[in-house]
């Protein structure tokens, strides 16, 4: 099958659900769908950041996993330098020698700095621990990962772990608005829609105890709760962590547990 069996949101699409939901006006300008209001307008990147980011950390996607063997231990550096831009999360370290990939054992950086402190002790590595950013741009540029034993020569690294997928946003320009969907938008666009309602409320109400509609924004997020339910049990079995280490979701009525 190489088209999704959903109803993908286009950034078009998007703009258009949230604006009929929060019942304000738009309008096309260069094939791009913008809000008449000049406020609702400039809420939009960070009303996406809001929802993806949430739906994201919640749900720890599978899609957001990813590999990168574009680097390598110098030979007498225990410190691998790694754009911040490349993980959200390390998941795994490995080194290449040869055929092999071997990876290495995640233990704490006290270890390491207390038992492989000697940087005239070379040999293969056999642990890593996350070390930390960099202090001229606070973290904002590397973070760091630290190995042990010193390397003894220049290994390559395969490094996974979890990044951050692509943003709708991305897709508001004149060729791509109206064509063009996210992972997100494409397999979770009820989730998507709830998360952004949920941001939307604080532009259309004061949620203070005398506003008129204390109750809505409760309402949108028990509805990105319940959606978020389904969605958990779904990504437990596409990540084999459903029933037993399984892809099956669990029956109520089946005893014993698998």
């Amino acid at each position: 099958m190489s088209n999704p069996a959903t109803t993908p949101l286009t950034y078009n699409g998007y703009i258009g659900q949230i604006a009929t939901l929060a019942v304000v006006n738009t309008q096309t300008v260069s094939g791009v769908a913008q809000g008449v209001d000049a406020a609702f307008q400039s809420l939009i990147p960070q009303m996406l950041n809001y929802s993806e980011l949430r739906i994201q950390r919640d749900l720890d996607l599978l899609p957001s996993e990813t590999s990168n063997a574009t680097y390598s231990f110098t030979q007498g550096n225990n410190q691998l330098a790694i754009s911040i831009n490349d993980f959200i999360t390390l998941q795994t370290v490995s080194y290449v020698n040869g055929t092999k990939t071997i990876p290495l054992l995640p233990v704490s950086k006290e270890f390491l700095q207390n038992i492989y402190n000697d940087s005239a002790s070379l040999d293969a590595p056999i642990y890593y621990a996350v070390y930390g950013g960099d202090l001229l741009t606070g973290g904002n540029t590397t973070q760091y990962v630290m190995v042990g034993p010193y390397p003894d020569q220049a290994y390559p690294v395969l490094l996974t772990g979890t990044i951050r997928m692509p943003t709708l946003y991305g897709f508001a320009n004149t060729t791509q608005s109206g064509v063009n969907a996210t992972w997100i938008s494409t397999y979770l666009p009820d989730l998507l829609i709830m998360a952004s309602m949920i941001y939307i409320s604080g532009f259309q109400r004061n949620f203070s105890k005398a506003s008129d509609d204390p109750s809505m924004a409760v309402s949108y997020e028990s509805q990105y709760q319940a959606l978020l339910s389904g969605a958990k049990a779904e990504n437990y079995r596409a990540r084999l962590e459903a029933s037993a280490w399984s892809a099956s979701s669990q029956p109520p009525a089946a005893t014993p547990t698998r």
